[in-house]
């Protein structure tokens, strides 16, 4: 299935600065892979060791957060919008 994934400015260097790329995922399980065959270091940013994302990276397919589907094993449908967003800290 076609879904089109939205890269976060911190991961831009790695797909050549593209703001934006279409893959082939049925799953996020499936679309990390994909978008690090495509784009290698892609999934060394998002994920620890084991391959689970990291805590601070957040992914919403459409408006929901996957940690309230099922996780990366969220499914996935033709045309789906996927949004990484690492999580910010700081202030005073």
């Amino acid at each position: 299935m076609a879904i089109t994934v939205r890269i976060p400015t911190v991961l831009r260097n790695l797909t050549g600065e593209k703001a934006k790329v279409s893959i082939e995922a049925d799953t996020i399980d499936s679309m990390i892979a994909s978008l690090e065959s495509t784009f290698p270091g892609v999934k060394e940013r998002l994920c620890d060791e084991s391959g689970k994302l990291r805590r601070f990276v957040n992914v919403f397919v459409g408006d929901e957060d996957i940690r309230f589907l099922d996780g990366q094993d969220t499914a996935l449908n033709d045309n789906d919008e996927v949004d990484i967003v690492p999580a910010i800290a700081g202030g005073c």
